[in-house]
């Protein structure tokens, strides 16, 4: 049960900090950029199945290695390499595919990832704290 809070945890951290993004910083930057790719209604099965896959992989990856070593600090790189390495797969996925995939979006994404991702395990490491992990 603990493990699920843990993940539980760790997702409502990351959600928080990617609906700000996603809503309030960085709409029109994707819009412009990336508008024409766009679909009018996204597929939601896909983003909640990403979203479940990639916060166990925060968890394992990042969070986990961090509270079994005692140190924030792990937890934070950890996650910040796992961002750049998921991100970096998609949006450099999407340059090699793509006809015209605009490079600000890939380099913005990278640091976007990497950021979120570090954050997201920092706070589930604190959360792993509380929990008794």
């Amino acid at each position: 049960m603990s493990y699920l809070a843990l993940y539980g945890l760790t997702a409502l951290g990351f959600f928080a900090i990617d609906f700000v993004w996603l809503t309030r910083i960085a709409q029109g930057f994707y819009q412009t950029h990336l508008g024409h790719y766009l679909r009018p209604d996204p597929v939601v099965w896909a983003a909640v199945a990403f979203y479940s896959v990639y916060l166990v992989g925060v968890v394992v990856f990042a969070v986990l290695p961090g509270l079994e070593a005692g140190t924030v600090l792990r937890a934070a790189a950890l996650g910040a390499l796992f961002g750049l390495v998921a991100y970096a797969t998609f949006d450099l996925t999407c340059m090699a595919l793509f006809r015209d995939f605009p490079v600000i979006v890939v380099v913005v994404d990278l640091i976007w990832g990497t950021i979120l991702t570090s954050a997201t395990a920092t706070l589930g490491y604190f959360a792993g704290r509380w929990l008794g992990f």
